[in-house]
């Protein structure tokens, strides 16, 4: 090697690791302010047994994946703030989907912001795959791209140096997002939002390495009356038949259904791997039906599959946001497909948060459970009978009532009086099943075929008043706390 390479290799390598120093140093200045700011939060709305940030923004929950022997969640962060800013992913893990550790901030935005993405384990590398957002001072004034990030131990991660990998659409549209990557044989395949002529699809590539891709079709597309845009998309396979989950934006509300700002759902179809077509088995069914489930992300172990998904929605009101933190994660949930339905059960370790038994019988009419932060209700519920519950604070603020009526069959969730319901067809159970945490509920009807999640912010503990004209038979628990404080 001649000298003048010998210098220009040397200064490479000292440039690589000035900037590894300096990647290094942010991270660092960003957990101490984090752990300074920590202690500024008011506690009050502050949730027990869900995922949140420790201070500032949080929305997409990224990179749902289990890495040597734990489950690793990512999520949209800002921490300087508690409204949307420049995109950072905050990291939590755990061994069981309810007992979560906070981990330090995993990626921080340089020239990029760090939108939602994808992580996979190659090997026994933990890969990141996010989209990131450069801004421009052109008209859109943006563009997306996909970048990798790589980790050994599941905890710091490292930018690949010949980052953006994939930069380009078949039509060239700036909109371009939320990757969601998936090993299948020798190949790795992943699917990302865009959109064409305020339509929106779903495209897909293939790659042997995870960094050199080749764009094989679009996946799925809009006719016109799904959306313009199609963000945070998985793909996956249930029961034989494959699962194409979105969050559409764009969509006009249709009677009970489509009523929050932004929708997620899912389509069931069949896909071959030889053509690379997805054949729709029917229409777009939404997958929650409550105020606040978005940007759904999934994972599988064990031959289950789990989703979860950011428990708030855009322009809609964050009450936290003045106490110096937003958003949430929802509870995980098992899948399962049923027909042409899917079925969103909590995961079964959520009986592990049960620390005592409040009520155990009949529960009669104008008759009130009490809790402090956290409870679960299981109810026994006669369909021929109304049902009516509400649902409030112990010392004022926000109410819930929640109906069955079995003359309409519809179960209805009225917040304030904004109201969501949705007819409810039991296939089994005709059991409730109700998870309040400190500013939310989390409602699942049957065997999950009907599921609804809703923020809701009271005052003081939570009382459950029985309004409905007869006793219903009730068990509840209060919930510990595994969540840090």
């Amino acid at each position: 090697m001649t000298v003048l390479k010998i210098l220009v290799f040397a200064c490479v390598l000292g440039l690589a690791s000035l900037k590894s120093l300096k990647e290094s140093d942010a991270k660092a200045e960003l957990e101490a302010y984090i752990e300074g700011k920590k202690g500024e939060i008011n506690q009050r709305y502050r949730l027990q047994y869900h995922v949140m940030p420790p201070v500032g923004w949080m929305n997409d929950p990224n990179g749902f994946v289990f890495y040597k022997g734990e489950y690793h969640l990512f999520y949209q962060f800002y921490p300087y703030d508690s409204i949307w800013g420049p995109m950072h992913w905050g990291h939590v893990t755990s061994p069981n989907l309810v007992d979560w550790t906070q981990l330090p901030t995993a990626l921080i935005p340089e020239e990029e912001m760090c939108f939602s993405g994808t992580a996979v384990v190659d090997n026994d590398t933990l890969v990141l795959m996010y989209t990131g957002r450069v801004v421009t001072d052109i008209d859109p004034f943006f563009y997306e791209s996909q970048y990798l990030a790589f980790s050994d131990d599941g905890v710091d991660f490292e930018k690949f140096k010949g980052n953006p990998v994939l930069s380009y659409t078949p039509n060239a549209s700036p909109d371009f997002r939320d990757p969601k990557a998936w090993k299948y044989g020798d190949h790795w395949y992943v699917i990302i939002g865009s959109q064409v002529d305020g339509r929106g699809r779903v495209l897909l590539y293939r790659s042997l390495d995870l960094k050199t891709w080749d764009f094989l079709t679009v996946l799925g597309e809009s006719n016109g009356d799904m959306g313009y845009m199609w963000e945070c998309p998985d793909f996956f396979e249930l029961n034989g038949k494959h699962i194409l989950l979105m969050s559409p934006q764009g969509l006009e509300p249709e009677g009970d259904r489509y009523k929050n700002t932004y929708q997620t759902g899912y389509i069931i179809g069949k896909f071959n791997y030889d053509t690379f077509e997805f054949v729709p088995d029917g229409g777009f069914q939404e997958l929650d039906f409550g105020h606040d489930f978005y940007a759904s992300q999934t994972t599988e172990n064990d031959g289950k599959r789990y989703v979860l998904a950011w428990f708030g929605m855009w322009e809609t009101p964050f009450p936290e946001s003045v106490d110096g933190w937003s958003g949430a994660v929802t509870i995980p949930r098992e899948l399962k497909l049923r027909g042409n339905r899917l079925l969103m059960k909590p995961v079964e370790s959520m009986t592990s948060l049960r620390e005592e038994t409040v009520w155990d019988g009949e529960l009669s009419t104008n008759a009130i459970i009490s809790f402090d932060k956290t409870g679960e209700l299981i109810f026994d519920v006669d369909l021929s009978q109304k049902v009516e519950l509400l649902i409030k604070g112990s010392n004022g603020g926000e109410e819930v009532l929640i109906q069955w009526d079995p003359e309409t069959r519809k179960v209805v969730v009225d917040r304030l009086g904004d109201i969501r319901q949705v007819e409810w067809l039991p296939i089994g159970s005709n059991s409730w099943r109700m998870f309040l945490d400190a500013s939310s509920l989390e409602l699942f009807c049957g065997e999950g075929e009907v599921v609804f999640s809703t923020r809701v912010f009271p005052e003081g503990g939570w009382l459950v008043n029985n309004l409905s004209p007869k006793s219903l038979n009730v068990v509840a628990y209060k919930l510990r706390r595994s969540f840090p404080a």
